[in-house]
């Protein structure tokens, strides 16, 4: 009898920028880190003092989330992206990576017939690590020219054998905005489940702030964070919601699983997703980097053109080699950013450039270069 391998997890993508780290620190006022997308900014006052003031840490809180909770997170969707889902539509995760990584499983628990994860071919590394983890296959979807899924490349076949799509717009790494209605047909036409990953909403540059649970709940789930949009990736906030079949499948599976999210963080979600005052604040400060970034970029060589959401620059590599481009970064700036092989190899040409550090480091990084900007 044959014995399977036991499964050895890959190296964490990050970890291999270990090297380039140390050549980035070495400067006079030390590295400026772009690699991950790891919030700078402090969170609303209103929001450190609905966590710091909360009564909720000594009992337990119900893994689906509390009604308040679920209703502040309904209000805001709804009143940001024209959608009408109830509190009963919305189940609560930790995070959302927890979420995007251990739904391929909870799947296949469910549909054991199916085995297969679709993914756009350049994206989060999570959703193809949630279908290894699972033991499904991790089918990868071709991207168009501008980042875009390409819906009309997937294999029937694949189709035929898949548990979920993933969608993720805006698009991480490269900014891409998708029309998710067009995808949420694509699923029910084929009868394959589309989750939209959405923690990138509040950063749309182009058009409307858009949600693919806007016009049917049918087939689809929708995935959100306040990591990004209210600097609170530590408290590890967010939630699911759309087709209630599933949300029902799901709520009951997680109570099972304990995975609860913190009654203090609820009151702090709560309080953020009550407030906007402070994201407008934060998109002017993004977009200002973006437009900053792409200039010490461009000065180096890249034609790098602005997101369409999101706060990564999705840059080309000027000699189409992204380690090389990522090096000198480091070496002559002061600057770690993650080659763009990470989430795809169709992104092995580029470099993702998060810019989430402050508009004085992004000026550092500028002056090691000899460049003037702003």
């Amino acid at each position: 009898m044959t014995v399977p391998e036991s499964f050895v997890p890959p190296p964490y993508p990050y970890d291999r920028l270990n090297e380039l780290k140390a050549i980035a620190d070495a400067h006079d006022g030390g590295m400026v880190d772009l690699s991950i997308g790891t919030p700078f900014d402090e969170p609303p006052k209103v929001v450190e003092d609905a966590l710091l003031n909360s009564s909720s840490a000594r009992s337990y809180p119900p893994s689906i989330g509390r009604p308040e909770f679920r209703q502040a997170a309904a209000d805001w969707l709804n009143r940001i992206a024209g959608s009408s889902v109830r509190a009963d539509d919305i189940g609560a995760t930790i995070g959302s990576k927890e979420f995007v990584a251990g739904l391929p499983h909870w799947l296949r628990l469910r549909t054991p017939t199916k085995d297969t994860v679709l993914y756009p071919a350049v994206s989060y590394p999570s959703y193809a690590m949630g279908a290894t983890l699972a033991g499904c296959r991790a089918v990868p979807v071709a991207v168009d020219s501008n980042w875009r899924i390409d819906l009309s490349s997937i294999d029937p076949a694949d189709a035929a054998r898949a548990l979920c799509l993933w969608v993720n717009s805006p698009g991480n790494p490269a900014g891409a905005v998708d029309d998710l209605n067009v995808a949420a047909t694509w699923g029910r036409d084929n009868n394959v489940l589309v989750v939209s990953d959405e923690c990138y909403i509040a950063f749309t540059w182009n058009g409307e702030p858009t949600t693919i649970v806007e016009k049917s709940l049918k087939g689809v789930l929708a995935v959100h964070s306040l990591s990004k949009r209210s600097n609170l990736a530590g408290a590890r906030s967010g939630f699911y919601v759309g087709d209630p079949d599933l949300v029902h499948y799901l709520r009951e599976l997680r109570k099972h699983a304990g995975f609860m999210q913190p009654g203090p963080v609820q009151d702090a979600a709560i309080a953020a997703f009550e407030d906007e005052a402070h994201v407008e604040v934060q998109r002017s400060n993004y977009h200002r980097r973006l437009e900053l970034g792409r200039q010490i970029l461009m000065a180096l060589g890249s034609e790098v053109s602005m997101p369409e959401g999101g706060f990564y620059l999705w840059a080309p590599a000027p000699s189409g080699d992204a380690w090389e481009f990522a090096q000198t970064l480091a070496t002559e700036a002061g600057i770690l950013v993650s080659p763009g092989e990470f989430y795809g190899e169709q992104g092995s040409g580029h470099v993702r450039v998060a810019v989430v550090r402050s508009e004085e480091q992004l000026q550092q990084g500028a002056t090691r270069l000899g460049l003037s900007i702003g």
